[in-house]
């Protein structure tokens, strides 16, 4: 075992030219290990070189070519087509003169974690050009920063790759050639680019999915949409509608990336919008920005931290992994709609066996499906990264008058319900749903494997419930859980039959595996587990007549399917199973994880123990659970040997240590970044209620420094070396009472 706790250690990998870090030391004074870096000491060919940045709203890909230009990808959380895809921006170039990235120059590109930015410093040793690149993330800018030694000439310049129209003049209302959207527009002194959706599908899914008496009270939410960007700078003058070239060489030179996305009546007003959102962000000091941006950074690395040391080669490459992970749910965390768990933002040009396009490319499209967008959100608790998670609560509270009525014209009941897989703004994939309806009724998915899956709107009552619980916002109760709880549990209690005084869920499925089945264990477990929190919220702000109905509701659920052999009990997937397996979850663990009903402390521990056993369907890639439920049930060795593993698996062709997959997902696929995230957060603490459980799956050969967060606004850190806990601190410090050690974890005096 290593001495003390070198959380942050120079590392050098096999991939050249790769580091990570500096030489490690906690930082006595605010007792938090400074944040890691990532260095290339080399650089990139292409876009697989590309490093991650990111305001919250703008994702950045970053890259040097090898001989030539600075590069980056812009993405944008609500730049969606008229099609439903999440598309780019643009990507941008940045060529200088005398060129400092040629071969055999001395070269440095360093993401630095504690500013939010990328550095790249390159040239000549007496002639050295340092560029800065920042999303920020107050103002809504990327700041591209040069300074050399000596004067140097720059040229900025943006490429499409979708097919563009140089527009004549000066006014983007100028009508597009046919079958473009985007448009740059020709400028003296910056670069204006545009994509407007002309046309959208919703008008023809809506019909298509049986809404359209809907259309006149829920408005298109895609046509008109026009995203874009503006580039410019103190000196620099038009060389061509895409390109900026500085008047003469210079010592400094600063250029401004402004975005924009709105929804427009013209293009003209978005690009009147622009100019005003540019001139003030502009009339913002230079460095009051700055400083800014950096300390929100530092604010965010204060508030949590996971570093760990141990005896394995792979303990660096978890630490790194944790910290990169939440990192780039932080760079895409804070826009106008949730992560995308198919890559986020940071999609770049795809190269996987049988799958090529650009960098607009994803697999599984523009549909959100909770099943993997959830994943994302889940660890955000823990790391007291709240303010992430609103994205993904707003987008279902928009949803719900779509999802009112839907629910109305399908079934002719009251009550809300989601689609599993779903566009933004409420419907299915027209694919998903059935493009031929012909003798089908309304009400008729032709996709089996969501066809009656409806459970995720459970867990994200689950979510809901947690976030409330850390926050302790009541008006998070009235404006976000009781609307969305209301609907939900009205559609359960109405859409399904009773039989002998209990709910029976059929027809029914159990998650994507089992798609016919009878009381499936997820609906019943996530019943149990939301009807239980919901009557643990405060009665004032509920009230009688909402709690009298929870209180029936779960009277009349049915049991847990379970079985027994050799007077073992385990659960089961459903009470019933009709068909033959079409995926690969284990729907019976759901008991433990996301329903917290199992688990260390709880009653019937051993009955999910021997069902994660017993589990048919074993791995640790992408959106699996199991690291999450083998902590949660207290299997240390499963857990280390999962998350060592987790982190240590990325996508071969990405030099990013933290880009994983494409697993089932996309590349950088979300899931199994923040499935690892929250596996080593539950192995460290597990808080619910009152009760704060320390190092419940904890290895015993592994040290610690920690800062976490816990129910009712409160937060947990300390050091624990060789099973020792050295140092406790709990905030408020009334809350240290409700702490409990974990079974080996000793400490100098109780607690």
């Amino acid at each position: 075992m290593k001495s003390g706790l070198p959380l942050l250690i120079l590392l050098l990998f096999s991939a050249p030219g790769f580091a990570w870090g500096k030489e490690a030391r906690m930082n006595e004074a605010s007792s938090y290990p400074d944040p890691f870096n990532v260095v290339w000491t080399d650089p990139g060919p292409d876009s697989s070189a590309s490093m991650p940045l990111g305001s919250g709203d703008v994702g950045l890909n970053v890259w040097v070519e090898a001989g030539g230009d600075l590069l980056f990808y812009i993405g944008k959380a609500d730049a969606w087509s008229g099609q439903n895809q999440l598309l780019k921006l643009g990507r941008v170039r940045l060529s200088l003169a005398p060129n400092p990235y040629r071969q055999g120059l001395p070269f440095r590109q360093t993401l630095r974690l504690r500013q939010g930015d990328i550095e790249v410093q390159a040239g000549e040793p007496d002639s050295t050009i340092l560029t800065r690149i920042r999303a920020d993330v107050i103002l809504p800018v990327v700041f591209l920063e040069v300074e050399s030694r000596k004067p140097v000439e720059v040229r900025v310049s943006l490429e499409m790759w979708r097919e563009t129209a140089s527009l004549s003049g000066e006014d983007p209302n100028v009508a597009l050639p046919a079958g473009s959207e985007d448009a740059v527009v020709p400028g003296k002194d910056r670069i204006l680019w545009f994509h407007r959706n002309r046309t959208s599908i919703y008008p023809a899914s809506m019909r298509l999915q049986g809404l359209g008496s809907l259309l006149s009270g829920l408005p298109d939410t895609l046509i008109h949409r026009t995203f874009g960007g503006m580039i410019r700078g103190e000196g620099f003058v038009g060389e061509t509608p895409y390109s900026l070239k500085s008047v003469q060489p210079g010592k400094r030179f600063i250029l401004a990336v402004h975005l924009l996305t709105m929804q427009t009546d013209t293009a003209q007003e978005w690009a009147d919008r622009l100019e005003k959102q540019a001139e003030r962000v502009e009339a913002v000091p230079a460095g009051k920005a700055r400083n800014a941006h950096n300390r929100w950074w530092g604010d965010f690395w204060k508030r949590s931290r996971i570093g760990v040391s141990g005896p394995e080669p792979e303990i660096e490459t978890l630490n790194r992994g944790y910290a990169l992970q939440r990192f780039i749910s932080a760079c895409a965390g804070r826009g106008a709609y949730p992560i995308k768990f198919n890559g986020s933002l940071f999609t770049v040009d795809a190269r996987e066996p049988g799958e090529t396009g650009d960098a607009d490319y994803r697999r599984w499209g523009g549909c959100y499906w909770f099943q993997n967008t959830r994943l994302a959100y889940w660890p955000m608790l823990a790391s007291g990264d709240f303010d992430l998670m609103p994205p993904l609560f707003r987008m279902y509270r928009a949803m719900l008058p779509l999802a009112r009525e839907r629910t109305r014209l399908y079934f002719g009941h009251s009550g809300t319900f989601f689609p599993e897989t779903l566009a933004f703004w409420g419907l299915y994939a027209d694919d998903n749903y059935g493009m031929e309806r012909e003798g089908k009724p309304v009400s008729h998915v032709d996709n089996t494997y969501i066809r009656h899956y409806h459970s995720g709107a459970l867990e994200l009552l689950a979510i809901l419930l947690d976030y409330y619980a850390h926050t302790r916002d009541a008006e998070f109760i009235r404006e976000t859980i009781l609307p969305l709880a209301g609907g939900i549990l009205d559609f359960y209690d109405k859409h399904y039959p009773r039989a002998d005084g209990k709910l029976r869920f059929e027809p029914a499925q159990a998650l994507e595996t089992w798609q016919e089945a009878v009381n499936p264990l997820p609906e019943i477990a996530g019943l149990k587990w939301v009807l239980d929190g919901l009557l643990n919220l405060p009665p004032a702000q509920t009230g009688a007549d909402r709690r009298a109905a929870w209180k029936r509701l779960l009277s009349e659920l049915p049991p847990l399917p379970a079985g027994r052999e050799n007077g073992q009990p385990f659960l089961k997937a459903a009470s019933d199973i009709l068909a033959p397996a079409m995926n690969s979850e284990n729907p019976e663990l759901y008991a433990v994880f996301p329903y917290r009903l199992y688990g260390v402390g709880k009653p019937e521990i051993a009955a999910a123990v021997e069902t994660f056993r017993r589990r048919i369907y074993q791995g640790n890639e992408g959106w699996r659970q199991d690291p999450i439920q083998a902590a949660l049930l207290g299997l240390a060795e499963p857990a280390r040997q999962m998350v060592l593993q987790r982190f240590s698996t990325k996508h071969p062709g990405s030099r990013f240590p933290a880009f994983w997959g494409p697993n089932a997902d996309w590349i950088p696929d979300q899931d199994h970044g923040t499935v690892g995230l929250m596996a080593l957060q539950t192995m460290l603490l597990q808080a619910e209620g009152r009760k704060i459980l320390l190092f419940p799956a904890w290895p015993e050969n592994w040290d610690v420094s920690f800062r976490l967060h816990a129910p009712y606004k409160t937060t947990v850190e300390g050091v624990c070396r060789r099973g020792k806990l050295e140092s406790l601190q709990v905030t408020p410090a009334s809350r240290r009472k409700d702490v409990v050690l974990g079974s080996g974890i000793e400490t100098e005096k109780p607690l």
